[in-house]
Parts: C-alpha cells; structure tokens; sequence
C-alpha cells in the first residue's frame, strides 16, 4: 500500500504533467485558435483510459477524455491493432472521440521495461476539418460527412517515427494545411514531453508504487465525493428542462437528477430525438457538461478524475438529442447543446442547493467560423455570467463549457483579411437583479475581400438566460450582418451567409440571467451601475425601482 504523502506528490506531479502539456502545446502551435485562444485540453490516464489527472483547461474536452480512450482502445482492440511504446494514435470521429470533428485527440501509450505505465492524451480543436464551410461549423449540415474529415483511431507514429502519409492525407483534406500540420506536430511534442514526466515518477518510485497511486487518487475522489453526498443531506428528484433553437422549432433538454446518499443519477429520459441538425450532443459531450455542472456546486476545489464518474450515474436513451446514432451531424452540440446541458444541470441543482447555484450564464459560445480563399478563422465570444449569490455576475467572459480566451484583434487583423471596428461589454444586457446579471459583448468587424463565407453557431436569441429567486432574465443574443448599401440582415442563431468586401458583422452575446428581486438592490450600487454605463437609467427606473 503507498503512504499517502507519496500518492499526493503523485498526484499533483500528473497535474502539472498535464499542465506542462498544455504549455508545449500553446508554445509550438501554429493556429491563433490553439495559441492564443488556447482551445486545447491535456490529461493523464490510467492505461485502461481511466482520467487520473488533467489540467485546468476546456471542461467538454477533459470531462470527455475518458468516454474517448474508453472508445478508442475498444475500436484498437476490436481491429486487432496493439499501442505499442513509441506510438501515437490520432481520433477526432465524435462517435468515438467524445466531442466533435474539429477536436483532434491524440493518445501515447507511456511504457516502462515493456509495461503500460500511463497514457498521456490532449486535444485541441483544429481551425478547419475540411466539411461544408470554412472552420468546419455549418449551421444548416444534415450529416456527419458535411462537417469533415472522419478519423478513425489510426497511428500517426510508430516508433516515434512520424507517418507522413497519414499527415498527407489529413493535409489534403482541409483548407489550412499549413495550420494542421503544424497543429499535429505541436499535439505530438505535447504529448512526448507528458511521457518523459511520467516516466520520472515511474523512475523514482517504481511502476508498481505508481500504478497503484493511480488507483489511490481515483478511490479518493470517489470516497470524497460520497462524503460530500452525505453532508448535505439533500436527497431527492429534481426535474428542470430548458430547449435548443433550430430553425423554428425550441428542442428540449429534460433532466430527472435523483441525488442520493452515495450517488447520484442524472437521467435526460424525455429529451427530445436526435434531430438533422447539427445541434445533437454525442455521449461525450453530455458526460462532461454534466460532471462539470455537478462538480461545480458540490465543490468546485475538489479534485477531478475517473473517481467522480464512479458516483455519478448518466443516463441518455439511444436515438436522443444527447445520445444520437451515427451519423448524426454534432459540431454545433459539442459548442452550444454543452451549454444548455450545463444549464439544465444547474437549474435542477438550484432546487435542491439554492444558495449554491447562480442564475443562468449566456448559454451559448456564439461561435463564428469565416472564411475565403485560402484561409479559415473561428472564435467563441464570451457573454455574460449570472448573478450569484452575494455577487454580480461577470462581464464579457467565456463561461461553463468553454475556458478560452479572445482572440486578439491584432493578430485576427494581421493573419486575415478582417477589419475591427468595435470590441466592448455589450451594455444593460444583464439581467436584472438583487445581483445582476453580467454584460455580454459586442464584436463588429468588416470584411476587406469578395467571397467570404460566414458561418453562425449561436443560442439564445429566442429564449433568455434565465434568472433566479426573483431575478430577470438576460437579453437575447443578436447576430446580423450590415451590407454595403446600408441593409441590415438579422440572422437566426444558425446561419451561414456569403459576404462581399465592405460587409459588417455584428455580434452581439447574451447577458446573464440576475439572481433576486432587482428591487432589493441597495440605490448606491444602482447608482454605480449608471455611472460605469453597466445599465440605463431606464432600466434603473423600470426594473429597479430607482427615483431619480
């Protein structure tokens, strides 16, 4: 048995192992997506695919990892195929994956006097798959096959000898090959730097003290999380539903979660069919929007790995929004579906741990892919988190699913043909509330050359963030396009539009839903809100009850 001061210097050492992954990463790729969004993921596992330790980085990529190594031995196992030491295989099928086409998995096996110590995994989402529309996210796909390239677990090197005709084929398949070969190169130096750390901690204390350590941080999530169970004593069902837009129909997302003493089951029966949309959420996608919700309230600080999926039980009937068959097409689900789960999640937790749970953040990534000749750019633009519980939401951030950064305007205005014309909190777009609702954003730029494709993937336009105890919802998104002769086209939350030189594009996210009665909210914060341009005084009068 490992004393437990060697299991905790384990621990934290396969954390930072992933950490530094993610460093390498950021440093060597080529994309703005990946280097300066940082939209990458990197983890730890156990050498049957179980997460033991992950970075601070994208919750839909790590709370996926393991349903994707899971899938992803399976498939190697059942095409006789053996990871051998020196091996990397690359996956982004969602259906195996976890998530969607754009996210690339990479998986190395970490050997050690010819046994399987670890495996060290990361992905990070490509600018462009190939598909339908540049940057790969079409709002109006039908199949799988119109989103991209399909991968299927396949070794990318051997021996750590790189297969080039596998890099060729990938390459030729995509509108930005520079970025992807770059990208892959960065993914596999990532990777080799986690197995020259895990091969120190097998060194120094020996594979067997490690293997078992990896079983100790696992069994330790597992015991903490049931004691947590156990001291709050909420035990009960709590239903809560919330929708996804398509076209003009509201698609609904219902959840029973059934908390107990030692686990709990989160069970979507009642969600809305799988549809021809985009907007389906593989397996993956479900389990980690739902750990993450899940883990959020109950201790955001605890540690996270395979132990907490062992108490939570997740179940998504066959055929559904959250469990569709192939090949249903998914890019939108991995973006915007994950959202509205974290949502739905949070909603059925605020009836059982009201003081734990803020009102409802923007709900969405509002993704925008565009692209020409020769180039592809995507982004997520933050929106406006809810009000908690003895705070303001926060303005203008990535919120729930996504943990990325902007993109520098300088950098968009540098690598491609984009002009910026305004970047600031989008203001009285939170709801009103005892603590309000965060700001959302505008993004306003024009397009400088003839035959852009713009692609929207968005949420929120038709419903709103929903406030809590009392609060008001946030404002709907707002997406359109201004042409050169002055027309204003307002887009749906998916759409895919063709500009011409002079075009301007206006973004305008969601601000979070506000948590108590607005009314309740003392007349020197309200005045402060004024003076920094956060609300209007007509929304100060109207909503919170403020004389002039």
């Amino acid at each position: 048995m490992v004393d437990k001061i060697t299991v905790e210097v384990i621990k934290n050492a396969a954390i930072y192992a992933s950490e530094e992954m993610g460093i390498v990463l950021r440093n060597t790729a080529y994309s703005p997506n990946i280097k300066d969004r940082l939209d990458h993921s990197c983890a730890v596992l156990t050498p049957d695919g179980r997460l033991v330790a992950q970075a601070e980085h994208i919750p839909v990529h790590i709370g996926s990892m393991s349903v994707g190594a899971f899938n992803t031995l399976r498939y190697l196992e059942e095409e006789g195929e053996v990871l051998r030491e020196g091996d990397v295989v690359v996956v982004n099928d969602p259906y195996i994956a976890g998530t969607h086409l754009n996210d690339i998995t990479m998986i190395k096996p970490v050997y050690v006097d010819g046994d399987i110590v670890a495996l060290v995994a990361n992905k990070a989402h490509h600018v462009d798959v190939g598909g339908s529309v540049p940057g790969s996210l079409g709002g109006d796909v039908r199949e799988l096959i119109q989103e991209g390239i399909v991968i299927p677990p396949t070794k990318i090197m051997e021996k750590n000898e790189l297969k080039k005709d596998v890099v060729r084929l990938l390459e030729s398949n995509v509108r930005t090959p520079h970025y992807l070969r770059g990208d892959l190169k960065a993914q596999i130096a990532a990777l080799n730097v986690g197995e020259k750390r895990i091969l120190e901690l097998a060194r120094k204390y020996g594979v067997k003290t490690l293997l078992e350590a990896w079983e100790d941080i696992i069994d330790y999530t597992s015991r903490y999380t049931t004691s947590i169970l156990e001291e709050l004593g909420v035990e009960g069902s709590y239903i809560f539903e919330d929708y996804m837009e398509w076209e003009e129909e509201l698609i609904n997302i219902k959840l029973k979660l059934d908390i107990k003493k030692n686990n709990i089951i989160a069970d979507y029966t009642g969600t809305h069919r799988q549809v021809d949309a985009p907007i389906n959420a593989v397996y993956g996608v479900t389990v980690a929007a739902t750990t993450y919700a899940l883990k959020s309230v109950l201790d955001p600080e605890m540690p996270i790995n395979y132990g907490f999926l062992e108490v939570v039980d997740i179940r998504v009937p066959l055929g559904t929004l959250l469990n569709p068959k192939k090949p249903a097409p998914v890019s939108g689900g991995n973006v915007e579906t994950s959202q509205r789960i974290a949502d739905v999640v949070l909603g059925a937790l605020a009836k059982a741990l009201p003081d734990r749970v803020p009102a409802a953040a923007a709900g969405t990534m509002n993704n925008i892919a565009i692209g020409g000749r020769g180039w592809a750019f995507y982004e997520t633009i933050g929106g406006g988190m809810g009000g908690r519980p003895g705070k303001d939401g926060v303005d203008a951030i990535h919120v729930h699913m996504t943990n990325t950064l902007n993109t520098p305007i300088e950098v968009l205005e540098t690598e491609y043909p984009i002009r910026f014309l305004e970047y600031s909190i989008r203001p009285a777009s939170g709801g009103p509330g005892k603590y309000r609702g965060g700001n959302g954003m505008r993004r306003i730029f024009k397009v400088l050359e003839d035959g852009v494709t713009l692609t929207v993937t968005g949420e929120r336009k038709k419903t709103r963030p929903w406030g809590l105890r009392g609060g008001k919802p946030g404002t709907p998104a707002r997406y359109a396009v201004i042409k050169n002769d002055g027309r204003v086209i307002e887009l749906p939350s998916k759409a895919r539009i063709l500009l011409e030189v002079g075009d301007t594009v206006v973004i305008e996210t969601p601000g979070g839903g506000g948590y108590g009665d607005p009314c309740e909210r003392p007349r020197e914060l309200v005045e402060k809100d004024l003076r920094e341009g956060r609300i209007t005084l007509e929304q100060a009068v109207r909503e919170y009850c403020y004389n002039p």
